[in-house]
């Protein structure tokens, strides 16, 4: 059996009531190498205790074999500085486009404002990292590459979500081309669109289905054949985002499974 080339993470949000020592205990014992911490209100470190909790987290983690790989969180300096102090590489940030404004307006200031914290991610050595979503946000690879044109790599980049790319019509092997200059992370979830009323409504409703990773619009077979044919060398964030919320802690074991799989055999 080949070694990996890729370190695989996991997005802690599902765990935000369970104790830190629990939550690593899990997370190692499921296969993973790291996380990403969502440093949000509401989990177990907060933005506002994060200069003097987020090394102690990194160190306990690091304790017990595992690295944080990147914090969901704000573009504040004192999250800046807190990552830089623990070692951390990047902030992942998923922008609104505000409908009020709309779309090109939104990403002008959006653009306006990475060039504004360009310099935080010089100073601290701490990447922003943007991702794609669907909604009221950058919707897919090309939209989040007009953003990111022009911008250094090395402190502003973008984090590929397969399954985002799959809801918008997007190729893997394209959107991952599309972004590659500026790839910092890549996501991996899945889902597809079901119909949430019947035929007989005069207007067709849809929602989105998030799913275990075979199940899915998104192949993560073919994400895992691009990124060897590419040779990327980097992160893989499991998200472990399912519409059977109960069932979060059985899905995401079998899908890291899944995941090694692909990158072994590839």
């Amino acid at each position: 059996m080949t070694q990996s080339p890729v370190q695989f993470s996991v997005f802690t949000k599902p765990w935000r009531t369970t104790p830190v020592q629990e939550l690593v205990k899990f997370v190692k014992e499921s296969g993973f190498d790291g996380i990403e911490f969502p440093l949000r209100e509401g989990f177990q470190l907060e933005p506002a205790d994060a200069e003097k909790g987020l090394h102690k987290l990194a160190a306990f983690m690091a304790d017990h074999g595992l690295r944080i790989f990147s914090v969901a969180s704000q573009t504040d300096e004192r999250i800046f500085s807190a990552c830089a102090e623990a070692g951390i590489p990047r902030i992942r940030i998923m922008p609104a486009v505000s409908l009020e404004e709309g779309y090109l307006q939104s990403v002008a200031k959006l653009r306006k404002h990475l060039e504004e914290v360009s310099h935080l991610c010089e100073q601290y050595g701490v990447k922003v990292s943007v991702q794609q979503h669907y909604g009221d946000f950058i919707p897919d690879s090309s939209g989040l590459m007009d953003l990111l044109q022009g911008l250094n790599p090395n402190h502003i980049g973008a984090v590929w979500d397969c399954s985002h790319d799959a809801l918008a019509g997007q190729q893997p092997e394209f959107g991952l081309d599309i972004v590659w200059s500026h790839l910092h992370m890549v996501n991996l979830k899945n889902v597809f669109y079901t119909r949430s009323n019947g035929p007989e409504a005069e207007q067709a409703q849809w929602e989105r289905h998030f799913t275990s990773g075979r199940q899915g619009m998104a192949s993560w077979e073919r994400v895992a054949a691009y990124l060897t044919k590419r040779k990327y060398e980097g992160v893989i964030c499991l998200t472990a985002e399912y519409t059977a919320e109960s069932e979060v802690d059985r899905l995401i074991r079998d899908d890291i499974r899944y995941a090694r799989t692909l990158f072994q055999s590839n």
